[in-house]
């Protein structure tokens, strides 16, 4: 076996492992599968963390990670399926973040992980032993990726901001009532 076969088989069990876990977790959001809460029920968790309107923030959520796994597990539009995990991974990140680094802690290892993985992935191409390789790369082409890890980057960056000021707003709200509970907001 030549190491080019190596290389070929290492990509297969990455992009296998890595989409089926992301797959997984995306069908929790949109099918609730696996014990997971559904779209209705995804929609509550994205509008308690910050990510409003939450019915389209879950719909995005779960389509990115269940669709960009699924394509990823297959070797199918690899640039644009490790775009997509990447930046929907980002989100997850920054909510993890201000628990620090470890899961254990509640912190952002785990979707800093599996989105490190998406974009490694997205760049490398799927490899031999894939849908994009049977296809002769139609969907693998380099302008593909720029094009999808921009959109994807964009994407994210908006979506993180988007957050944080519907964050700051509901800190804002809420120093506002806790004012006016004790009095000092009375004029």
């Amino acid at each position: 076996m030549t190491s080019l076969h190596r290389k070929d088989l290492g990509l297969l069990a990455l992009r296998t492992v890595v989409g089926g876990v992301l797959f997984a977790h995306g069908a929790q959001k949109l099918f609730g599968w696996f014990g997971g809460g559904g779209p209705e029920g995804t929609a509550q968790a994205m509008e308690h963390m910050g990510f409003t309107p939450g019915e389209r923030n879950a719909l995005a959520a779960g389509l990115g990670e269940a669709g960009g796994g699924a394509l990823l597990a297959v070797g199918l539009a690899t640039p644009a399926a490790g775009a997509m995990v990447a930046g929907t991974m980002a989100g997850a990140t920054s909510v993890h973040a201000p628990a620090g680094f470890f899961a254990q802690g509640g912190g952002y290892e785990y979707p800093a992980l599996l989105g490190a993985c998406g974009l490694a992935l997205g760049i490398a191409g799927a490899g031999r032993y894939s849908l994009d390789h049977a296809l002769g790369h139609a969907l693998d082409r380099p302008w593909i990726g720029v094009l999808a890890f921009t959109a994807s980057a964009l994407g994210a960056v908006t979506v993180v901001t988007k957050r944080q000021d519907e964050l700051r707003r509901r800190e804002a709200r809420a120093a506002d009532e806790a004012a006016q509970e004790s009095g000092s907001g009375l004029a």
